[in-house]
């Protein structure tokens, strides 16, 4: 072992020797270095799971996807401004251009307040019924739990059949199955095809208070000249989506007959933006809980340069014994750095470790997958590195600075 490493190893001993000496003081000031890490790593990771739960929640919800919408009256900060309704003929003549590589579905909104029966049973008032393509499940994220989906039969060929949300399908049948079973909505008969699986209801209107119908048996049992299609299209990658967005924009302005120089006549929601703002806003957080636990930290190197204060004035005797002997005076300053630096990775890594089990037991209540922030546990060994040094550099300079005669005769 070189002599340089030989000095390093032996002032690593004699610093554990003197935290050991000194115990309650150096586990008063790990605690300190403790909670300001737990509070930095904790949050962060807390932040990093409800980032990959919201990810992954408006991936179920066809993070990929944009729709075509009708541009209400008051948007744009134009309230005179009247924008008149997607008619199908529209939605069908786009459908037809549009040669993006991508998934294209058409809806409507046929009824907010339906009620739903069987036999007996029937639902509150609160029902959605949606009219719908056989690519509809696709772009908004709904997924078949039990049946099967609509097919381009059943559109063509007006097929009473319908796709039932699971809080209808727990109404009407409880825990027995609904398939194959006959219905009324509104009047009319259908035969349920398929259940949905659980959505939630924040994923949009019904959410899983919805029942689907054929595009044209809805369109028939439902009439009406004020509603406005929806035209949905789910791209294969998130990257494709920008590219997407603008094709479909210009292509639906030439449909709709929007003049060169003017607005939209229609609104294009990407489903992605919410997600975004979302995570934009938990920035906030971010810096908040990074601005905490960096006051901690400062209260920890405050404390722990007091304590290494007191430290070297307890030891000056043994100071000036050890440059009686020869040591040297980097020798002198590096055994109270040392000293500094471990007491605060010792108490960065409780901190550490106490964050990661704080933010994943928030991971845990919101249904995210376990986290493993790299990049803020290696935040914290270096935020406690740094609070070592500052907190130790001026109790170890004046450490090494003391003469050895008088501190010899220091008492």
């Amino acid at each position: 072992m070189k002599p340089e490493n030989s000095i390093i190893f032996q002032n690593i001993l004699i610093a554990f020797s003197s935290i050991r000496s000194q115990l309650l003081r150096a586990i008063l000031t790990m605690l300190i270095i403790a909670i300001g890490i737990t509070a930095l790593v904790g949050i962060l990771t807390a932040i990093d799971a409800i980032k990959s739960s919201i990810t992954s929640e408006f991936t179920s919800m066809g993070a990929n996807t944009f729709s075509i919408i009708k541009k209400w009256n008051s948007e744009e900060g134009d309230e005179n401004a009247v924008f008149k309704q997607i008619e199908y003929r529209e939605a069908v003549e786009f459908m037809d251009a549009f040669e993006f590589p991508a998934t294209k579905s058409l809806s409507i909104n046929l009824n907010f307040t339906a009620t739903v029966k069987y036999g007996s049973e029937k639902t509150n008032p609160n029902v959605s019924v949606m009219g719908a393509d056989e690519n509809y499940l696709f772009t908004s994220g709904y997924q078949i739990e039990e049946g099967r989906n609509i097919t381009t039969i059943d559109v063509e060929s007006n097929t009473r059949v319908v796709l039932l949300g699971k809080e209808v399908a727990k109404t009407l049948f409880g825990e027995r199955s609904g398939l194959n079973k006959v219905i009324s909505i509104g009047g009319g008969k259908y035969k349920v095809i398929g259940i949905l699986k659980e959505k939630g209801n924040a994923s949009g209107f019904g959410g899983d208070r919805t029942c689907i119908l054929p595009m044209n048996v809805g369109r028939q049992q439902f009439p009406s000249d004020n509603r406005s299609f929806q035209i949905s299209i789910l791209v294969k990658n998130q990257e494709d989506l920008t590219a997407a967005t603008s094709e479909a924009t210009g292509l639906f302005r030439t449909v709709r007959g929007d003049k060169l120089g003017t607005e939209n006549s229609f609104r294009v929601r990407r489903s992605d933006n919410l997600a975004s703002i979302l995570i934009e806003n938990l920035q906030y957080v971010t810096v908040a809980a990074t601005v905490i636990g960096l006051i901690t930290l400062l209260g920890a190197a405050i404390g722990l340069m007091n304590i290494m204060l007191v430290s070297v004035t307890e030891r000056t005797k043994e100071i000036g014994t050890r440059k009686a002997v020869g040591a040297k005076i980097k020798t002198i300053r590096s055994q109270f750095l040392i000293e500094a630096i471990i007491i605060c990775q010792m108490g960065g890594l409780v901190g550490i470790i106490f964050g990661l089990i704080i933010g994943n037991i928030t991971a845990y209540f919101i249904a995210s997958s376990f986290i493993i922030p790299w990049a803020w546990m290696f935040l914290g060994v270096v935020l406690c590195l740094l609070t070592g040094v500052i907190a130790g550099y001026y109790p170890a300079q004046k450490a090494a600075s003391l003469d050895p005669v008088e501190a010899l005769r220091y008492e």
